[in-house]
């Protein structure tokens, strides 16, 4: 039977609560561990626990963690998607494995969604990271971003909302939050229908708070997901398919990589891929053999 173990670690002088999925078997001297990362807005006990259950039961350990900001981590500002931060994170948890359990132990990342693109800077960066996955990858730039926001002017509306909420932030005045999701209110950083994040049997679990601070906007639509991908020459696994978000940019993130890497396109809608099982076992079915080949001694193990 697999187990679960809280842990703590730093990230930037910022405490990150974290959670280690054990296999079976324990956590036995060059047993692999995958960091397991979700989607932006999220939580861990969010998508990133399906994935970490699924390896721990495949015999992987597998870490989850908040983001600093979110969920029982440290940090403030509270609920602002900050790329940069997050990708300093992803490297914190990193390095945490590696000052706790050593360099004998093969580190991998699995990344659903948003943390897809700040994993490839991470990576990028020099996070030690032996082999990546991405399942459902979100890779924006600046410019394609727009059209989720309504073109240019939705965009430049929710920049103008951010401005304001960061000088009232620096002016003593309470956070300017939104809802991370509500179908029908523009405000919110999801405003159309995403039943992930309406029903609490899938997405709005009881630690997942639905606020998004505004200043959010200012990161997120401003981040380019994609310049990474010609730094990195870590192993790499797209997991993606034509229902999912971006597909071009999947294509053109493979492409630009620089080390070993595959691309696996299979037929499912986004949010399926963070919870529903037989989309999830569709990932896996790929996941799992790059795993095995990178992390446990195969040709592209590093």
């Amino acid at each position: 039977m697999t187990g679960q173990f809280p842990v703590l670690f730093d990230s930037g002088g910022v405490p990150l609560a974290g959670l280690l999925h054990a296999p079976e078997a324990g956590l036995a001297p060059g047993t692999p561990l995958v960091i397991v990362t979700g989607s932006w807005l999220t939580v861990k006990e969010q998508m990133p626990a399906v994935y970490a259950r699924r390896l721990a039961t495949a015999g992987y350990a597998a870490l989850t963690f908040d983001f600093a900001g979110f969920g029982a981590s440290g940090g403030s500002p509270r609920q602002v998607e900050m790329p940069t931060r997050k990708i300093g994170d992803i490297r914190g948890a990193a390095d945490f494995v590696l000052r706790q359990w050593g360099l004998s132990r093969p580190l991998g990342l699995l990344s659903i969604c948003a943390s897809a693109q700040y994993a490839l800077a991470a990576l990028a960066a020099g996070a030690p990271i032996r082999a990546f996955a991405s399942v459902a990858g979100w890779y924006h730039d600046a410019e394609t971003v727009k059209a989720f926001y309504g073109g240019d002017q939705g965009v430049a509306s929710r920049l103008a909302r951010a401005a304001a909420a960061a000088q009232a932030l620096a002016a003593g005045e309470s956070p300017r939050l939104v809802p991370a999701y509500a179908d029908g209110d523009d405000r919110a950083g999801m405003f159309f229908p995403v039943d992930y994040y309406a029903r609490p049997e899938r997405g709005a679990v009881a630690t997942w708070r639905n606020e998004m601070d505004e200043m959010s906007w200012l990161h997120w639509l401003t981040f380019d997901g994609l310049g990474a991908a010609a730094r990195v020459s870590t192993p790499t696994l797209l997991v993606h398919g034509d229902g999912c978000v971006l597909p071009a940019h999947v294509r053109q993130v493979h492409d630009a990589l620089q080390g070993p890497r595959q691309l696996a396109w299979v037929e499912g809608q986004q949010t399926d891929f963070y919870d529903d099982p037989e989309h999830v076992d569709r990932a896996l079915a790929h996941v799992l053999p790059w795993f095995a080949d990178t992390l446990r001694g195969g040709p592209h193990a590093g």
